[in-house]
């Protein structure tokens, strides 16, 4: 059985090539056609392509700004969080007594105290560092008045363990705990309120009648949690000095657990429970608050409340962007209308409905993109120009305006859609009457 077999002589090939080559070429010029066409109709019509782009406009810059002020939020508020240091990190904190039973237990116990540091600290082989804390409200006094402040009393170690690095001049050193220095560093807001923008480094002030020498002011930052907050409005002091000067009683506010590792954290927290006990008689009068787990509660009630901000903002630029999208539907229904003559033209001279079809979809992405383009030019320059009033900068964020852009388009394709298919579908004779 013989099979038929077809070849193209290659003197035929040539102008198939060839015809392809026109196509595209044609194509190209038919697109380049329709975009300055667009624009011919836009500058013909200069109010009402306006009011359309300023709606555009307006959508897309809104998203631009938007994104990249939330996304400058995010990145600010995550590298807060992650530099609280409390990662790996356990608290000691005195147990607040819940029945009758509990508080006469308690009351026999003297609470968490400088005593027990003795015990609570000895070296442990999974334990980075210890760090106890001791607080209270006071009043500081210096030459320009007075101010309501958080004295806290600290090791060496704190400013290591907790993070909190120095902006001027040096911190709680050993030395000062063992002499029993009477030294103060300063807070950054309260060194702000108290000396203004001079340098408060060898200036003393005073605490309820003792001077106190300021050998350094800690570094300005997000305040995260009440000890970050404390510490920015207050002063830190030996923590030996505090207990000589400031409570007679040595209460400790906290001491603080740093881990090598987070996997030790519940060998670590039975231990630190146990040496509490042993020091308290058997009384269970402190207990351990894990910061790992209050520090993914925090960030995951921010992690809402930013997605609550986000769909808000968006629903308001995704709004004005659908107000745009009507106008650019209103503005081609009327290029319709006007132009009724030319689609008929155009069709008795050969163009399909498919071709009519794209040349106003083409139209209604022109305009979409004129908008999206002065929209991101205006939205980029504003945070170019607003970057260095926040803390943190504003970048424009790419996928913002990669969603910006898009949803402009398809907005305009959309509603571009209809007054496109009523121009393919209208007859030429109708249309040229």
């Amino acid at each position: 059985m013989s099979e038929a077999l077809t070849f193209v002589p290659a003197a035929d090939a040539a102008p198939v090539a060839i015809r392809r080559r026109r196509s595209l070429g044609v194509r190209a010029a038919l697109v380049w056609e329709v975009v300055t066409g667009g624009l011919i109709e836009l500058w013909s019509h200069k109010l009402r392509s306006l009011l359309t782009l300023t709606l555009l406009m307006l959508g897309v810059f809104a998203l631009v700004v938007m994104t990249s002020v939330l996304d400058g939020v995010k990145d600010k508020v995550s590298t807060g969080f992650a530099g609280m240091s409390w990662d790996g990190t356990l608290v000691l904190v005195p147990r607040q007594a819940k029945t009758s039973e509990e508080q006469k237990r308690f009351a026999m116990s003297t609470g968490l105290r400088y005593e027990d540091l003795a015990r609570l600290t000895a070296p442990h082989p999974r334990v980075l560092g210890f760090s106890p804390r001791a607080t209270r409200r006071s009043v500081v006094k210096v030459a320009a008045g007075g101010e309501r402040i958080f004295v806290n009393g600290v090791t060496s170690e704190y400013t290591f363990l907790m993070n909190r690095p120095i902006g001027l001049g040096r911190g709680v050193t050993g030395d000062d705990q063992r002499r029993h220095s009477t030294v103060a560093v300063v807070g950054a807001t309260l060194a702000s309120k108290l000396f203004g923008g001079s340098d408060p480094v060898g200036r003393d002030l005073v605490i309820e009648g003792v001077p106190y020498r300021v050998v350094g002011v800690l570094a300005g930052g997000q305040m995260f949690n009440e000890e970050m907050y404390q510490d920015a409005n207050g002063v830190l002091i030996p923590l030996e000095t505090y207990m000589d000067r400031m409570d007679k009683d040595h209460q400790l506010t906290l001491v603080t657990v740093k881990l090598k590792s987070k996997r030790d954290l519940d060998s670590v927290s039975a231990a630190m429970l146990a040496r509490a006990r042993q020091s308290h008689h058997g009384i269970e009068d402190v207990e351990v608050k894990d910061l790992d787990a209050e520090l993914a509660r925090s960030y995951q009630h921010f992690q809402d409340e930013l997605h609550g901000w986000a769909v808000v903002l968006f629903s308001l630029a995704g709004t004005v962007l659908l107000v745009g999208g009507v106008g650019v539907l209103s503005v081609m229904l009327i290029s319709f209308s006007d132009r009724r003559y030319e689609i008929g033209l155009r069709k008795s001279i050969g163009a399909d409905d498919g071709q009519i079809l794209v040349q106003f979809l083409l139209e209604a992405l022109v305009l979409a993109a004129i908008g999206a383009s002065i929209g991101t030019l205006a939205g980029s320059v504003l945070c170019r120009a607003l970057s260095d009033k926040f803390p943190w900068g504003l970048v424009v964020n790419p996928y913002g305006l990669a969603a910006a852009w898009g949803i402009a388009l398809v907005l305009a394709v959309m509603f571009g859609l209809y007054p496109a298919i009523r121009a393919a579908r209208l007859s030429p004779m109708e249309a040229m009457r």
